[in-house]
């Protein structure tokens, strides 16, 4: 199960690596505009459930300029779901006041309020993922870096991610010795789990100063570079000015709400 997680983070890399046109869009543009939009996510109200979706279609569109397949990243999607679920569960218990009618349908404020975090949780999740998936994770880390965050932390980011392979590769073989010591036994017991969590930290040291060493060969300062700097084109420029713009304009207008209207009016 860990290595096929590992794995379905390393194809999302993977496919940052293609030549797309989002692909094409500078890697610290890419990073500010989801910035940007997990901002706007954030400040709106528990109970404005429509009108963040026109956020949509910026989704919508990376997903076709980058060329990501909609499943790939929804299935990780749905793997982090539970998280917002456990957080926005108990509000219907909490809140139980009637907020919107739906026809015979009568939304509590504690329902919307949990919908509204699951919306905001679907869409900022999904942008993160598209990033990795038309950057990759090694380049966002590099424009993070060069939009200001701590090189220490960037670089432990890639170091984790670079090496959380590694740490699977020895917990898978630590279990396949395990099953073949004890094949009666489909799970490690309690107590056979501490030895088995004590000896896999104690390779894990022993790895980890492994490759500490080697790097130190190769000159490693604390830095890592993973690619070449790249200027700002007006293509760049462009695509940061129009969907931050957009962005705040969904933000500042209920278009959702003003569209409902317009339907309803013309109602018979």
């Amino acid at each position: 199960m860990l290595e096929r997680s590992l794995g379905h983070l390393y194809t999302l890399d993977e496919l940052g690596r293609r030549d797309t046109p989002l692909g094409r869009i500078d890697a610290r543009v890419k990073v500010l505009v989801v910035l940007w939009l997990l901002l706007i996510l954030t400040s709106f109200d528990s109970h404005q459930l429509g009108r963040p979706l026109p956020l949509v279609l910026l989704l919508a569109l990376g997903f076709a300029l980058g060329d990501v397949p909609v499943r790939l990243v929804a299935t990780r999607v749905l793997v982090a779901s539970p998280f917002a679920l456990l957080v926005g569960i108990w509000n219907p218990l909490i809140d139980s006041s009637p907020l919107w009618r739906l026809g015979p349908v009568v939304l509590s404020a504690g329902w919307v309020s949990f919908l509204s975090i699951l919306l905001r949780f679907i869409l900022g999740l999904t942008a993160v993922l598209l990033l990795v998936a038309t950057t990759g994770f090694g380049a966002t880390c590099t424009a993070l870096g060069r939009l200001g965050v701590p090189r220490s932390l960037t670089t432990q980011l890639v170091l984790l991610y670079r090496y959380s392979f590694v740490l699977v590769e020895e917990v898978s073989r630590t279990l396949r010795a395990h099953a073949l010591r004890a094949p009666d036994r489909s799970h490690p017991t309690l107590g056979t789990a501490k030895s088995l969590l004590g000896e896999l930290l104690l390779r894990t040291l022993g790895r980890a100063e492994r490759v500490h060493a080697a790097m130190l060969c190769r000159g490693f300062d604390g830095a890592l570079e993973l690619g070449a700097r790249a200027r700002l084109r007006v293509a760049d420029v462009g695509f940061l000015l129009g969907w931050c713009a957009f962005i705040a304009a969904v933000r500042a207008w209920d278009v959702p709400g003003w569209l409902g209207r317009i339907i309803t009016s013309g109602a018979p």
